[in-house]
C-alpha cells in the first residue's frame, strides 16, 4: 500500500496526501480528514505519522465537541447507515481536530460475544438447526479466548440496555430478524454479523441455498419426474427465498414450465403443520405433483404425512426431498433425501468474521450445501448404489439467473 493508492481513493494529490499525513501545513481539515479515513479504509500503515497525544482523545471528547451520543459519533466514524453525510463530515472534522487516532477504528476488541436469537426461535430444545449453529458458536468462541452470551430478542425490546447490561462487545444475529431489530442493532453501535439471513451493508454467513435448491431440484427432475413442486414458507425469510429461486432455475434450466400451483407454501406459513395442510391442496388438484421439494425437512415430514395419508407410495408414486438434514436416517420412513448443511461451521464462520470485520465489513460468506440421497427420492434400490451417502455435484454461480419475485 503506497501514498499514490490513498490519494487515488481521497481524490487527491500524492503531495497533499503527504502532506495530510505528517504535519497537515496547508492542508485543509476537510482535505485532511477525507486523506485520514482513505488510509484507514486502505489498511495504509501510518503508526510512525501519530503524535503521542492523539492517544488520549476519545469518542467521549468528539461527542462532547460535536454535540452527539458516543454511539452516533462511532456510527459516523465507522460509516454505518442511517448516518448522513453531513453528520459523518462533522464528526470526521471534529476528529481530525482533536487529534483523534481514526486508526483506532480497526481495532475493536472483542472479549464477550452476544448471540442473538429471535424469541419466535426460542425453543432451542426442539430447534436442530440453530441448536447447531449456536454450538460452532460456542467452540469458536472458546477457541479465541471470548465469553459468550445468549439471549433471544424480539421487536420493542432495548437492544441497547441489554447489550450494556451483559456488557457485549459485538453481536452474531442467527436466524431472520425484522427490520425493526435490523434497525435497532444497528443503533447499538456494535460490530454485528448476521448467520443464516442477510441485509443491505451487513455482513453475513448462509449455506448455499440457491445452490442446494437447484441441486435438489435437478436431482429429482434426472429421476424423471415432470410436476416437481416446491413446499415453501414465509417468503421474508431470506433463505426460504432463495431456495425457491434455486428450484425455479434448475426448472427453467432443464427447460420446464413452471406451473404456479406447484409453488406452494404452507398454511399457515410460520407453522410445521401448515407443509400437511398444503400437501393435501396440491393433491387434490387434477394434475398432482410427482415430487416435491420442501425449503427444510421439517415440512419435508408434513409432506410425507400428507402424502401417505393419502394412499401414496414414497418414492414410487410421488418423491421428497426436504432441506438441513437435521434427522436421523431413521427418523423418517422412507428415510428423506435432503440437503446438508454444516450448521456448527455456520455459526464457527460467524465468529471468525466478526474478529475480522475490520478486512470484511462487507462479507457475505457461503458455506457449502450437499445432496444426501435416500430413498424418499431414489428407492431403496438407487440409494443402495449410491455412495454412502451422494453427494451431488453442485451447480455453478452462472446458473443464478431467477430473481425472486
Amino acid at each position: 500500500m503506497t501514498i499514490r493508492d490513498v490519494a487515488g481513493r481521497a481524490g487527491v494529490s500524492a503531495g497533499t496526501v503527504s502532506r495530510a499525513l505528517n504535519d497537515g501545513k496547508g492542508v485543509s481539515a476537510a482535505i485532511r480528514a477525507r486523506v485520514l479515513w482513505a488510509a484507514t479504509e486502505l489498511g495504509y500503515d501510518r503508526a510512525s505519522l501519530r503524535p503521542s497525544a492523539r492517544s488520549r482523545i476519545s469518542l467521549t471528547d468528539i461527542a462532547a465537541r460535536v454535540g452527539l451520543s458516543v454511539g452516533s459519533v462511532s456510527r459516523a466514524l465507522r460509516s454505518a447507515e442511517g448516518v448522513s453525510p453531513e453528520t459523518r463530515d462533522r464528526v470526521l472534522h471534529a476528529a481530525v481536530e482533536l487529534g483523534y487516532d481514526l486508526g483506532n477504528l480497526h481495532a475493536v476488541q472483542i472479549a464477550r460475544l452476544g448471540v442473538l436469537i429471535h424469541r419466535g426461535e426460542n425453543a432451542l430444545a426442539n430447534n436442530l438447526f440453530y441448536s447447531a449453529v449456536l454450538h460452532g458458536a460456542e467452540t469458536a468462541c472458546r477457541a479465541h479466548g471470548l465469553a459468550m452470551a445468549y439471549s433471544t430478542v424480539g421487536p420493542g425490546d432495548d437492544l441497547g440496555a441489554l447489550v450494556a447490561q451483559q456488557q457485549l462487545d459485538a453481536l452474531l444475529c442467527v436466524g431472520y430478524f425484522e427490520d425493526e431489530l435490523l434497525d435497532a442493532l444497528r443503533a447499538t453501535g456494535k460490530p454485528l454479523v448476521l448467520v443464516d439471513h442477510s441485509a443491505p451493508g451487513l455482513p453475513s454467513v448462509n449455506s448455499d441455498n440457491f445452490g442446494g435448491a437447484y441441486a435438489a431440484t435437478a436431482h429429482l427432475l434426472g429421476l424423471g419426474r415432470t410436476r416437481v413442486a416446491f413446499m415453501g414458507g414465509q417468503r421474508e425469510h431470506f433463505s426460504i427465498r432463495e431456495r425457491r429461486r434455486g428450484y425455479l432455475q434448475a426448472l427453467a434450466d432443464a427447460g420446464m414450465d413452471q406451473d404456479p400451483v406447484l409453488d406452494a407454501t404452507r398454511q399457515p406459513p410460520e407453522l410445521e403443520s401448515g407443509a400437511h395442510t398444503a400437501m393435501h391442496a396440491l393433491l387434490a388438484l387434477p394434475q398432482p405433483p410427482d415430487a416435491v421439494f420442501a425449503f427444510n425437512d421439517a415440512s419435508a415430514m408434513g409432506v410425507l404425512r400428507a402424502c401417505q395419508a393419502a394412499g401414496l407410495k414414497v418414492p414410487d408414486d410421488i418423491a421428497v426431498v426436504g432441506y438441513d438434514d437435521v434427522f436421523p436416517t431413521d427418523h423418517a420412513r422412507p428415510p428423506l433425501s435432503s440437503l446438508r448443511v454444516d450448521r456448527e461451521a455456520l455459526g464457527a464462520c460467524g465468529v471468525e468474521l466478526l474478529l475480522d470485520l475490520q478486512n470484511r465489513p462487507a462479507e457475505q460468506m457461503v458455506v457449502p450445501t450437499h445432496l444426501i440421497v435416500r430413498e424418499s427420492s431414489a428407492g431403496t434400490d438407487t440409494a443402495r448404489r449410491a455412495a454412502d451417502p451422494v453427494l451431488e455435484p453442485q451447480v455453478s454461480q452462472r446458473r443464478r439467473r431467477v430473481k425472486a419475485d
